[in-house]
């Protein structure tokens, strides 16, 4: 039988990749928000209390478009929405023993990894088990930020500027294996660039601001894939059997 601190640190362990992945990735975030003009406490705050790549990216490109608060805050939720559904998911595999504390402390920090690896665990989710993924994986993303911004007063122009272009790898990463597997998401994925070149193109539409933009287009593309290509679901999956984890009773 594992106990809570076993199974915390396992989840140090665990996040190792998670965090070395995260620190790559939120250091090429970090020299995008040098360039807008924040600095480094302003971009390592929004990265500790904003764990997402995507939301994040989407942050730093409407606050240099001097967006609107609302458009900033709709913006946030529609992109970051998929993580209350991880976040249902994984409650369904924790034990009706865990406290609500403990739920809201694993709430605070899911993201995609953290919930890919979690979700891996076997059996019933110990909640200290995610909590030692989160306390490695956050500290790295964060970090990362605070290295780029802070790399971007000394590095050279040239470098920063290639480093710059590197988030912009990272998405097509992402995207082109997944496109390769489905041409659903290989056809979404090209709508959707097609949409936004028309979007900064056409007359009325290149008013729209970038906030606006990004959340019509999210909801629009994204809404119709959903109708359209909807995920069946296998619900003939055998559960795995649960060990008995230590967790705290309420």
């Amino acid at each position: 039988m594992k106990t809570n601190l076993s199974c915390f640190k396992s989840g140090l362990r665990d996040g190792i990749p998670i965090f070395l992945g995260y620190l790559a990735v939120s250091f090429t975030l970090g020299i995008v928000a040098k360039n807008i003009g924040m600095t480094a406490f302003q971009a390592t705050l929004m990265s500790l209390t904003n764990s997402t790549s995507a939301g994040e990216f989407a942050a730093v490109t409407l606050i240099g478009a001097e967006a609107a608060y609302i458009e900033m805050a709709v913006t946030q939720f529609i992109i970051n929405l998929r993580y209350m559904l991880m976040s249902c998911s994984l409650s369904q595999k924790l034990p009706p023993s865990v406290p609500i504390r403990l739920r809201l402390l694993m709430g605070i920090a899911v993201t995609d990894e953290i919930f890919g690896v979690s979700m891996g665990f076997p059996g019933k989710l110990n909640p200290f088990y995610t909590l030692g993924l989160i306390c490695i994986a956050v500290p790295g993303w964060s970090f990362g930020t605070f290295l780029g911004v802070v790399s971007g007063t000394i590095l050279p122009a040239p470098v920063i500027t290639a480093l710059s272009v590197a988030l912009y790898g990272m998405f097509l990463s992402i995207i082109i294996p997944e496109a390769k597997k489905s041409k659903v998401i290989g056809g979404i994925v090209l709508i959707s660039m097609l949409a936004s070149f028309l979007f900064s193109r056409l007359p009325i539409l290149k008013d729209i601001s970038a906030g606006m933009r990004i959340i019509i287009l999210t909801v629009i593309i994204a809404g119709a894939a959903a109708v359209l290509f909807p995920v069946k679901e296998d619900n003939d999956i055998p559960e795995t059997p649960a060990p008995e984890n230590s967790v705290p009773e309420k």
